[in-house]
Parts: structure tokens; C-alpha cells; sequence
């Protein structure tokens, strides 16, 4: 404790004088354990005195500033960019107008209050769109307009009793009349000054006068008048009658249609009537189906070689494919014997150009032809005559007849012009034109026991008809479709195989949605550009197609695998057909002009 007290300061004994001076003056109320401390007490603490560095300033220049910038704060609007009020503003001051300019889009532009649009304060009213722009022509052609916060007008006061207070879409009728007569007074007169003294009202209304052209110059009409037929020279007279002739013999030409052609066929066989006076179209009476099973074939048989240039379809006669037809580019159509001696029996030339497609009617004894000479025949199998010609000057793609028993004179043909054409061959009328597609027609195919037929189109789309009515019942076309030109039914008549252009074979349900069967699709062949069709074994087994480098696919229809591939033709692989009764052969066309029969 001695030593604490040697290093007492000056000041602290002076404050400590100090303390005792107090408590001396104070009462004696202390007991004797406080003034006579044990040793166990607590020492006495020291408290030192608090010390600052910064230097001592006069704050009264200070407090005077704040004072009067808390009174400059009392006055002046607030500033709508700031987030803390640091005083409580008056009314006045949260709705007042900041001073000064700024532009329309900054924030500080107009105190919130004041605006309910960037650019202001825009007042809500209850207008029509007609009615303000009733009220706005008003404005500019009159000069006044009614107000439509309040009902009064604003604008020109002495137009508006001269007007007596008439908008421009209620002008009365004596008003508009009035006008007519004044602005046709105007006309006459202008036309007077011009020095037309002499016109009289019949030039006026004469279209083919000048006075009228002048009097109706801001028509739309203006500068042209009715051309008055006048004599023609000779040199007019002999231009209009070439011309009159050509057009009647355009027109007698285009009765015809078609390409006219001597129709004749010829017969390359022995006898067309055998010993007991059967034709030589009959079938053979042992002509029966051995089986019902079929099988790929390995080998070939025969070939039949007579076509000058290529083959562009094959058809077995109806049932029991002892006779096969053949279509050829050297516009000859000629049916080949497959039963007996294996040569070509007849051969029927009536077209021009090159036949495209060919059909049989249901017994076989009459087929139709459809040659790109844009005609139609329905011949006569055995005799080669042709029963009559259809054409409407359009390119016939495909033909069928309708499988109907009863409506074997029903003739469909898909033409290059986008319709399907219906004729009734005992008449020769058209009865129908199914006209939906917006590319040529290239199929047409009988579902539903032949009350709708499907057609694909160069438009990329399938469309589904009602036989008779030409109105599209079901339309596909889908962005990853490609042209199908040529479509087949399944045997059991549920399935569509379509040959797409993109190198599949797509199928296709024949129920009510036709819809397309995603887990069937048979590929492997090279279709791209060619339009190789596609068939079926008879007992839906096997699906086969052609293709462009001239093999004949098959496909297993279960599994959709190929199943065997064989090298047919020189070129193109057009068309291939299976036997109807013996299931194991198969009839292949190329482009190399053969025809080929397998087994």
C-alpha cells in the first residue's frame, strides 16, 4: 500500500482531499468494521481519469446550421427518389411538384401522386373508340368536338351554331343532298369558265365524252372512257378471222382430249379356240390352289422377253394367273401364257406413248390401260377390241375399277391435275371428281369392303373417301412423310403397306383412324426416286418389293425382317406379283424390258 501511494498523482490527492472534505461533512452514521477495515477486504480501487486525442471546436456554428436546414427540410417537397423520411411531412409536401425540369421518364419526373402514367397524369373516361373518332374528325373539319368529361364543347363557338353542332358521321340527308347539288353546281361552273359554253346535261352523263371524264376527273375511273366500236381495216378483218379459226380448232381438238390412235391388236397364238371350242382366255380346268402356304422363291424359271423398252407393270390374271399383262414404255400392252407354252398370246396397241398403268375387271375377259397419250381404254381381253375410250386431257397415273360385283362399269382414274375422275363406262359421263389432293394422284385403293377407297397424292398426304362422295373422311399428312406411289392391301384386308420414297415401307391401319403402325416398318431397299411396288403373299405372310438396283426384296410380316433377297433385273425393279394359286412363284418387271417368273 505504501508503495501504491508513492506513485500517487498530484491531482488524484487533491480529488482525494476532496472526498474526505465531503465525507467529513457528512454525518457520522458509519459503524466501527468501516472505518476499521479487516485485512481480508478488498483493496481500495483507483479510477483514472478518461483522456482525448481529438482537439477541442466551438459547436455552436454546427447546431445552428442543422437547425436551419431542419426548417429549410419543414418547406420544401419531398424528393420522390428517396426511401427514408427522416422529419413527418405535411400533406402539401408529399403531393407537390418537384421544381425544375426533368425528363418525362426519370423517376423524379413528377411526384408519385400526381401521375398514373410516365408521362403524367392521365384522366380516366368512358369513351368508345368510335365515338372519339367521331369526335375527332369533328375537331379537324369543324373545329369544335364535345367534351366528354362534362357535357359541354370545347373548340370554335361560332362554327358550332353555324353547324348547329353536327359531327361528320350525322350529317342529315337534305344536308348531304344539299352538298351533292352544290359541289355538281361547282363543277358545271368550273367547266363554263373553261369556255365549255355549249355542253349540255346529255355530255355530262355520257361516259364516252370528254365533259364527262372532266366533270368525274377525281374518280376512279379518271382518264378512261367506254372504247365505241368503229370499221376495221382490212388488215383487222383478216387478224380476227385467222384468230376465230384457230380458236375453233383449238376447240375441236380439245373434244378429243387424248392423242388419236388406230387401235388394232394382234394374236400370236395358234388358234384362239381350242377342239372343243374354248377360248383361249379360260382357264384350265386344273388350275387349283395345291395350298395355302406359301414360300419365298429360289430360282428362275422363265423369261419372257417381247418389250422393246421397259416394263412399267405386271398383272396374273384374275383368280387363277394362267395368263399374265404386261404394261411396256413402247406403248404396247401384250398378255404372255404362264400355264402351258409360256409365250406371248396377244398384244394390243392402241396408245401412243408409254403405258403407265393397267387393271383387270373382276372375271379377267376386259382390263383397262392408262397410257401417258392422256387416254383411258377398256379392252377386250380375248379379242383385243377396244370396248371405249375416257379422257379429260390430263395424264391418267393410276386405275381401278370398282371390286364391286355390281359396279364393274364404275371406272376411278387418278389424274396428273390432282383429282380423282369417276366415270360410268356404259354412258361415258363422269359421275364424280374427288378434287382434295394438291399433287398428282398416284394410288388408289379399295378398304372397308370397297365403301372407301385411300389415295396417296405427290403432296405427301394420304386422304380417305366414301366411295360416291367427294369429301375427305380421314386426311394424313405428317412433317416426316414422304410420297407414297404405291399402296397394297393386306389379305386380310386390316392392313395398307405404303411404299415411302424415303426407303421403308410404312403400314397402315384400314379401321376407322387409319392410323399408322409404328412397329411395322420394313426397310432395307433402295426406293429413293422410283416408284417400285409393293405386294403381299396370298396368305399375308410376305411382304416383297422391287428396288433401283434391280433385286426383289422379301420381309417376313411377323418379325419385319428380311427374309431373302434376290437379284432379278439390269437396272430398275419395278413391279413384282405373286401367284395367285401357286404360292411359290412370283412374276418380277424391270426396266431392262424382261419379265421374269420365279420359283
Amino acid at each position: 500500500m505504501d508503495l501504491l501511494q508513492s506513485y500517487k498523482d498530484p491531482d488524484m490527492e487533491e480529488e482525494d482531499d476532496e472526498v474526505e472534505r465531503q465525507s467529513d461533512s457528512r454525518p457520522a452514521t458509519t459503524t466501527t468494521s468501516d472505518q476499521d477495515p479487516s485485512p481480508d477486504s478488498s483493496p481500495i480501487r483507483i479510477s483514472l481519469p478518461s483522456k482525448s486525442t481529438a482537439p477541442k471546436i466551438d459547436d455552436t456554428m454546427l447546431s445552428l446550421t442543422v437547425a436551419g436546414k431542419l426548417q429549410s427540410e419543414a418547406k420544401k417537397p419531398l424528393n420522390p427518389t428517396q426511401h427514408v423520411v427522416s422529419f413527418n411531412p405535411t400533406y402539401d409536401q408529399l403531393w407537390a411538384p418537384v421544381v425544375g425540369p426533368a425528363h418525362p421518364y426519370a423517376k423524379d419526373g413528377l411526384a408519385q401522386g400526381l401521375r398514373n402514367h410516365k408521362l403524367g397524369f392521365v384522366e380516366n373516361a368512358a369513351i368508345e373508340p368510335f365515338v372519339f373518332d367521331e369526335q375527332y374528325n369533328t375537331f379537324y373539319k369543324f373545329g369544335y368536338a364535345a367534351d366528354p368529361t362534362e357535357n359541354n364543347y370545347v373548340g370554335d363557338v361560332e362554327a358550332l351554331k353555324q353547324y348547329d353542332g353536327v359531327s361528320v358521321y350525322n350529317i342529315p340527308q337534305h344536308e348531304q343532298k344539299k352538298r351533292k347539288l352544290e359541289k355538281k353546281k361547282e363543277t358545271l361552273e368550273q367547266l363554263e369558265n373553261e369556255g365549255n359554253d355549249l355542253m349540255d346535261s346529255e355530255e355530262v352523263d355520257n361516259p364516252a365524252t370528254e365533259a364527262w371524264l372532266t366533270k368525274n376527273r377525281k374518280s376512279p375511273w379518271a382518264g378512261k372512257r367506254e372504247w365505241l366500236q368503229g370499221e376495221l381495216t382490212e388488215e383487222q378483218k383478216k387478224y380476227a378471222e385467222e384468230h376465230a379459226k384457230k380458236k375453233g380448232e383449238k376447240e375441236g381438238g380439245e373434244k378429243e382430249k387424248g392423242e388419236a390412235h388406230a387401235d388394232k391388236s394382234t394374236f400370236h397364238g395358234k388358234e384362239e379356240r381350242d377342239y372343243q371350242g374354248r377360248s383361249w382366255i379360260e382357264p384350265p380346268k386344273d388350275a387349283k390352289a395345291s395350298n395355302d402356304h406359301c414360300y419365298i422363291p429360289k430360282r428362275l424359271v422363265h423369261t419372257w422377253s417381247g418389250h422393246t423398252k421397259g416394263v412399267s407393270a405386271i398383272r396374273f390374271f384374275p383368280k387363277f394367273g394362267h395368263l399374265i399383262l404386261s404394261a411396256g414404255m413402247d406403248s404396247k400392252v401384250k398378255i404372255w401364257d404362264v400355264f402351258n407354252s409360256g409365250k406371248c398370246m396377244r398384244t394390243y396397241m392402241g396408245h401412243t406413248k408409254a403405258v403407265r398403268d393397267i387393271w383387270f375387271c373382276n372375271d379377267g375377259s376386259k382390263f383397262l390401260t392408262a397410257g401417258y397419250d392422256k387416254n383411258i381404254k377398256y379392252w377386250d381381253t380375248e379379242t383385243g377390241q377396244v370396248i371405249s375410250t375416257f379422257s379429260t386431257g390430263k395424264i391418267p397415273y393410276v386405275v381401278r375399277l370398282n371390286p364391286d360385283e355390281d359396279k364393274q362399269n364404275v371406272l376411278l382414274a387418278g389424274m396428273s391435275d390432282k383429282k380423282i375422275v369417276q366415270w360410268d363406262m356404259n354412258s361415258g359421263q363422269i359421275t364424280q371428281e374427288y378434287d382434295q389432293h394438291l399433287g398428282a394422284v398416284n394410288t388408289i385403293t379399295f378398304v372397308d369392303n370397297n365403301r372407301r377407297f385411300v389415295t396417296s397424292s405427290d403432296d405427301k398426304s394420304l386422304r380417305v373417301w366414301e366411295y360416291g362422295i367427294p369429301v375427305v373422311i380421314k386426311y394424313i399428312s405428317e412433317p416426316h412423310m414422304h410420297s407414297m406411289p404405291s399402296i397394297s392391301l393386306h389379305p386380310n384386308t386390316n392392313w395398307l403397306a405404303c411404299q415411302s420414297l424415303d426407303n421403308q415401307i410404312l403400314i397402315y391401319s384400314t379401321r376407322e383412324r387409319f392410323q399408322l403402325n409404328k412397329k411395322k416398318r420394313f426397310a432395307g431397299h433402295i426406293v429413293a426416286g422410283y416408284a417400285c411396288q409393293v405386294n403381299f403373299s396370298p396368305d399375308g405372310r410376305f411382304v416383297m418389293s422391287g428396288d433401283g438396283e434391280g433385286r426383289c426384296w422379301f420381309w417376313d410380316w411377323k418379325s419385319c425382317k428380311v427374309f431373302r433377297t434376290l437379284k432379278c433385273h439390269e437396272g430398275v425393279c419395278i413391279g413384282s406379283e405373286w401367284h395367285p394359286l401357286e404360292q411359290s412363284k412370283v412374276a418380277t418387271c424391270g426396266w431392262d424390258g424382261l419379265i421374269k417368273y420365279w420359283d
